[in-house]
């Protein structure tokens, strides 16, 4: 069956609809800042199969893994005749088709008449999950055991009922139970709003119809992705960039990627990557493989619905026991490190066949950072909180500053939405002058963010990159500034490395973060004398422009 075109586009709009439904269910229902403010959470509709057909306007990094995750669910742990009506299957293990602890994934299967038409999805990024540091960022974790609870596949609600006891033994191993528990019942609500939302298309357009509609719209994200790929030009191009390292052992590791278009099909090989490393700094195939899906798609430009269906002509190669495809039981928990600069290789790849598309390398990393706050009356806070940078230059326009790279897609948390939950005061957030790579066009700003910490005690954990592994300008363009990290106390400042753990707290501490900006492209030399002078003036470059 062939739906009518007119029909296939009221449907497809439907389903994006329903996955936006759970997103906006999610956005006004949760606890913390980091799912409402961050918006560090993502929704999709998969078809009976568990195919994704259609997905909220959330975060890349969570959408492309989604399918991986049910698939490998359904093939290893609870095969999809045992999906229940009423049932809500969770996990949140890497080794499980995850990518690590925080992000809790459920899936809702959903029946009209009796018969599977659906399965709804909500991944949520927990604020805390246990483990050896507050947020689940354990810069000494040298196994998963050490990161958090880890949850394998399993009925969290079973035939409409909420599983307590296991949901209770979840709770007692979190710092933050009753935020924990908020944001998980959103999660759930969301799952049923995205339920009744294909129940009501099943029963106005039939299930057959549905079906169908679903299959064709997979093969419509397939068509639009290979005539994409089709209009490059075949050859294998090859990149490579550098995560710090795992802050236990010294040295940069390397991720090499080669990059072979044949006709409408793509392959990436990441054979020379650095094997995984002893600390967190490692990525699942999920991980590896979602940065290469959001870097492919966004290099192409595809246009319409982004579905599944992108993903067919994709092959991805990852040694096992590497840096981008780490073997059980590695420390995972800062996978985004990585992610980021896997995405940033494969677009740099790409600039060599593209070059008049691609920009240079954006800030690639993720700030992501928590205190574990103990106040004077004995109760303890988390604040977790993540920051990003500058964009590089494109070869027609300018970096943005302080924008979020697509991979990740984070938005700000308020200074005064923080200031009013947590004790902590703002004293600076502003962009970072200079931090943007020099080029024909100038690499984006990353940002300066200062506060005071006001409790009686606590430990701050970080879990940074780019320090030193500098994102790159393309065509002469010089690469922008690293981040950095410190804390002043009494007048001394003493910095900190990228990745840090319980690094303790008094009253009056500053800490200061400061992240990359983006590269520049083209030669410093060529920029033009007007836009330099409006950098200079503007604040944006300290002392005379190139």
């Amino acid at each position: 069956m062939t739906p009518d075109p007119v029909l296939l586009e009221i449907v497809s709009a439907a389903l994006v609809s329903a996955a936006e439904e759970m997103s906006v269910t999610v956005w006004r229902t949760s606890r913390s800042t980091t799912v409402r403010e961050l918006l560090d959470y993502s929704t999709a509709v998969f078809d009976a199969n568990g195919r994704n057909v259609a997905q909220a306007a959330r975060m890349p990094v969570h959408l492309n893994s989604m399918e991986l995750c049910l698939q490998h669910v359904i093939a290893h742990h609870i095969p999809l005749e045992q999906w229940n009506e009423g049932d809500v299957i969770v996990t949140n293990d890497p080794y499980c088709g995850g990518q690590h602890l925080p992000d809790f994934i459920a899936f809702k299967p959903v029946f009209k008449d009796g018969a599977r038409i659906a399965i709804t999805c909500v991944l949520i990024h927990h604020v805390d999950v246990g483990g050896g540091a507050a947020g689940g960022y354990n810069a000494h974790a040298v196994e998963v055991f050490q990161e958090g609870l880890r949850l394998p596949p399993v009925r969290i609600v079973r035939a409409g009922e909420m599983q307590d006891d296991l949901f209770a033994t979840i709770l007692q191993n979190v710092r933050e139970p009753e935020t924990f528990r908020g944001d998980f019942l959103s999660q759930l609500a969301a799952l049923e709003v995205g339920a009744r939302a294909m129940r009501r298309l099943a029963e106005r357009y039939g299930t057959q119809t549905l079906t169908a509609t679903g299959a064709a719209l997979l093969d419509h994200a397939e068509t639009a992705m290979r005539a994409a790929l089709s209009a490059l030009p075949d050859g294998t191009y090859r990149a490579e960039d550098f995560v710090d390292g795992d802050g236990l052992e010294q040295g940069a590791k390397r991720i090499s990627v080669a990059l072979t278009i044949s006709g409408s099909d793509i392959a990436l090989d990441f054979t020379g990557t650095a094997d995984q490393a002893k600390g967190p700094i490692n990525a699942t195939l999920a991980t590896t493989t979602s940065a290469v899906y959001y870097a492919v798609i966004a290099a192409c430009g595809v246009t319409g619905t982004v579905n599944a269906g992108c993903y067919r002509p994709i092959t991805v190669t990852a040694p096992a026991g590497s840096l981008v495809n780490a073997a059980f039981p590695a420390p995972v928990s800062m996978r985004m490190l990585p992610g980021h600069k896997i995405a940033v290789a494969v677009l740099r790849a790409f600039a060599e066949a593209i070059p008049d598309r691609i920009p240079a390398s954006y800030y690639g990393t993720t700030f992501n950072h928590a205190v574990n706050i103990r106040h004077a009356d004995g109760r303890r806070q988390v604040y977790f909180d993540s920051e990003l940078g500058g964009w590089g230059a494109h070869p027609e326009r300018d970096g943005p500053n302080a924008l979020a790279a697509g991979f990740h897609n984070g938005q700000n948390t308020p200074v005064e939405m923080i200031e009013a939950l947590f004790p902590l005061r703002f004293t600076r957030y502003a962009l970072a002058p200079g931090s943007g790579g020099a080029g024909k066009m100038r690499g984006g700003l990353g940002l300066v963010r200062e506060w005071e910490f006001l409790a009686d005690s606590g430990l701050l954990n970080t879990a940074f990159d780019a320090f030193d592994s500098l994102p790159q300008g393309l065509a002469g363009g010089q690469p922008g500034r690293g981040g950095s990290l410190s804390v002043t106390r009494d007048g001394v400042t003493v910095p900190l490395a990228s990745k840090t753990i319980g690094h303790p707290l008094r009253p009056g501490d500053i800490v200061r973060m400061e992240t990359p900006g983006g590269g520049g492209h083209g030669d410093p030399a060529l920029r033009d004398p007007v836009a330099a002078a409006r950098d200079l003036a503007d604040g944006y470059v300290i002392g005379e422009p190139s």
